[in-house]
């Protein structure tokens, strides 16, 4: 063993390889560290619990009372009662985007703010085994913390009603959970390029938080008024009228990353739904019968889950470029 790991030695670039994975592993499990220690994440993280409890106990209710047996586990994560008119996939749709701003909005510019930047790069530890480390230790994190709400929300299920999930319950369950990590993925992401773009981390912070609000709030009516400033409707407005607009508004929607996850998300949870957007009397004759099966439901929501990672893999990749060509000065 120790002969072959001096012929590696001997290779060209071996060294740096092996220098590099150092590096790489010492920065994840400092950011892993000092993410889960930190109180900024824990408080928000304890805010989402919460408020995903108690839309847990809204959802058990309503199921309770309605007396409900069919997909029982899938509607403890979609529905709202009256009191609390959001469901658990919401909340987490709303406040999960805090989450990954909250772990990444000083991911450089805290280290460039403090001094220790240049110190950090300083040590055996290349550029890009710093950036990839943040970015990897935060998504290890996400996964973590929702697969764990997830867990913790199946178990608590199963205490209420004593019926286990099926198979293709606990696989939606399980697709959701995956979903979420990669659509939280994408605005550690982006809170981590403008990290990197904007020196002071306040800037940092706002920037990310007027963007998450942009496509959670102003959004949908932006879209909107696109769609009807180009397909105007009116109560005398042909159908096809009202078709173009309406699929103009959808696909002008599917351009935010929230809505790509609502969509994808309802699909996955609610295996009644057959089609995505607007659908003619010709084409409802022949689709397929609901509820769907877990494959029929994962191929509806395919490109929306190839559009979050492809989001998110482009943030990163920008933030990794300007990262390696930015000057830091000690």
């Amino acid at each position: 063993m120790a002969g072959l790991q001096q012929t590696l030695k001997k290779l060209p670039g071996i060294d740096s390889v092996l220098q590099a994975n150092k590096g790489l592993a010492a920065v994840i499990k400092k950011e892993i560290s000092d993410q889960l220690s930190g109180r900024r994440f824990l408080i928000l993280v304890l805010l989402v619990v919460i408020a995903c409890f108690a839309s847990l106990y809204i959802a058990a209710t309503a199921i309770r009372d309605a007396g409900s047996d069919s997909f029982v586990f899938l509607k403890l994560f979609t529905v709202a009662g009256s009191k609390l008119p959001f469901s658990f996939t919401a909340f987490v749709s709303f406040l999960g985007p805090l989450v990954g701003l909250i772990m990444g909005f000083d991911a450089i510019s805290g280290e460039r703010d403090r001094g220790t930047l240049s110190h950090v790069l300083s040590q055996p530890i290349y550029r890009d085994a710093l950036i990839n480390g943040k970015f990897i230790a935060g998504v290890i994190v996400l996964a973590m913390v929702i697969f764990g709400l997830g867990i913790l929300t199946g178990a608590l299920g199963l205490l209420l009603f004593g019926v286990p999930p099926t198979l293709s319950e606990f696989l939606r369950i399980i697709t959701f959970l995956l979903l979420t990590v990669v659509y939280i993925s994408f605005w550690l992401a982006l809170s981590l390029l403008f990290s990197i773009v904007f020196r002071q981390t306040t800037t940092s912070a706002l920037a990310g938080i007027a963007l998450w609000l942009f496509f959670s709030l102003f959004a949908t009516f932006l879209v909107g008024m696109i769609a009807d400033a180009i397909f105007p409707v009116s109560s005398n407005s042909p159908a096809s009228e009202i078709i173009k607009n309406a699929r103009l508004n959808q696909w002008l929607g599917r351009l935010c990353p929230n809505f790509l996850y609502d969509e994808a998300t309802v699909t996955l949870m609610n295996p009644s739904v057959r089609a995505l957007g607007v659908v003619t009397l010709e084409q409802i004759v022949g689709a397929i019968e609901a509820p769907l099966s877990y494959g029929q439901s994962l191929l509806l929501i395919w490109p929306h889950v190839v559009g979050l990672v492809a989001a998110t893999l482009i943030c990163f990749a920008v933030a990794y470029y300007v990262f390696m060509r930015q000057e830091i000065r000690a």
